[in-house]
């Protein structure tokens, strides 16, 4: 990619927690490396992704041209492709076990895992969601990636 807004992604991880799991869900930019907004869930549905988004259009006040997803429920959900078709963006999906057509995102999953996630245990979703906020803020404004030159 050659510019902020060509394409974004998306993809959602667990978060191991005493009592069942909380998960996260993230949009990035692609040429950028930007974590434009994220949300942190106790359960798995297309809404908590569709408030990311949301909150992604309302933080950058820009939407891309294309934005890709791999399969899972949330993402193939009337609901979620509604939203992404209303803002006349292409909605473009990874082929079934390709997680390499959403590399960009699973090394964001490999770094907030191994340097916040499994460092830390979580009682409550609230205090996971912190947590990665402080992560996440890191992760745009502090780290370096050597993509970008940094």
């Amino acid at each position: 990619m050659t510019e902020v807004d060509q394409v974004w992604c998306t993809d959602i991880i667990y978060i191991p927690m005493p009592q069942g799991h909380g998960y996260l869900v993230a949009i990035m930019d692609w040429h950028s490396r930007a974590v434009l907004a994220w949300e942190v869930s106790n359960s798995m549905d297309a809404e908590f992704c569709i408030r990311a988004l949301q909150r992604a259009f309302e933080r950058t006040g820009r939407k891309p041209k294309v934005f890709n997803t791999d399969q899972g429920s949330q993402f193939t959900s009337p609901e979620w492709i509604q939203a992404i078709e209303g803002h006349s963006i292409k909605v473009r999906m990874d082929g079934k076990g390709r997680w390499k057509d959403n590399v960009l995102i699973e090394r964001l999953w490999r770094s907030v895992k191994y340097e916040k996630l499994r460092l830390w245990s979580y009682q409550t979703v609230g205090e996971a969601s912190q947590l990665v906020s402080d992560w996440m803020e890191f992760y745009n404004h502090r780290r370096s990636h050597t993509a970008l030159g940094g």
